[in-house]
């Protein structure tokens, strides 16, 4: 038999989604791509651009550069990972359609720009946390990203809170440091239940988010990404492409 065309593959797919009763998500960097957010790995990502530090990213993204470098942690934070002008793209605003129609019940992103719940998503499993979101290491109290920013501006640069003068950071994962736990169970979770996962704009090469995908007992396994990755093998379906184009075929109704 002739191999599927992709439009064979996207028409398979959205079968599949009418016949699951549990169906998920679980995506990467390559999600917020075309909403101008870069990866990290590819040639023009996070990790292969100039910056102004001696510095690597990978470096300055670590738990022990937090410690004993903040300002430069801080200062690399704000003009790196923060993306004001960005907008969710086709591709979230179809994974919210999905949700909104019922048909996907839950959405795992490694992804911390916040964009899912923006375009309208509410189950979403936030694996690494949100660089817009910012809390006090002492006393816990939670704060905004413009409320990080003016604290940082009156403070040498390393926010600290109002209440207790402890360090407000970042409430995301750092290198050297763990996945929440309940966050980690809850995703694991949904990849245990689902009857249908579809992963998207992951290399599947960062654990242990990459492992969900060990953790799915489903009918269907999905894989869109531009490059190859180590589970192709095991998918169901297998399309390479734009995923917001992708999805946004997925999504679109008949």
């Amino acid at each position: 038999m002739p191999n599927p065309t992709e439009s064979e593959k996207i028409q398979a797919v959205k079968f599949a989604l009418r016949e699951s009763d549990y169906t998920v998500f679980f995506g990467g960097a390559g999600v917020s791509t075309a909403s101008g957010i870069p990866d990290f790995r590819s040639a023009t990502g996070l990790y292969n651009q100039k910056h102004a530090s001696a510095y690597t990213p990978e470096e300055m993204l670590s738990r022990s550069f937090y410690l004993r470098h903040p300002r430069e942690f801080f200062s690399y934070h704000f003009g790196n990972l923060i993306a004001r002008q960005a907008q969710p793209n086709r591709a979230h605003l179809a994974l919210a359609k999905l949700e909104a129609a019922g048909k996907l019940q839950a959405l795992i992103t490694q992804n911390i720009d916040g964009l899912h719940q923006a375009a309208g998503s509410e189950n979403v499993i936030e694996l690494h946390g949100n660089t817009y979101r910012f809390y006090c290491e002492k006393c816990q109290k939670a704060y905004t990203l413009d409320e990080a920013e003016a604290s940082a501006g009156v403070h040498q640069g390393v926010p600290l809170c109002a209440v207790c003068q402890g360090r407000v950071r970042p409430d995301v994962v750092l290198y050297e440091e763990q996945l929440d736990p309940a966050i980690l169970q809850a995703a694991s979770w949904a990849a245990r239940k689902a009857e249908m996962l579809i992963v998207g704009g992951t290399s599947l090469l960062v654990y242990p988010a990459a492992g969900l995908v060990d953790l799915f007992r489903g009918r269907t396994l999905v894989i869109i990404n531009h490059m190859p990755t180590p589970y192709d093998y095991q998918a169901t379906h297998l399309l390479r492409g734009d995923i917001d184009a992708i999805l946004w075929e997925i999504a679109r109704e008949e």
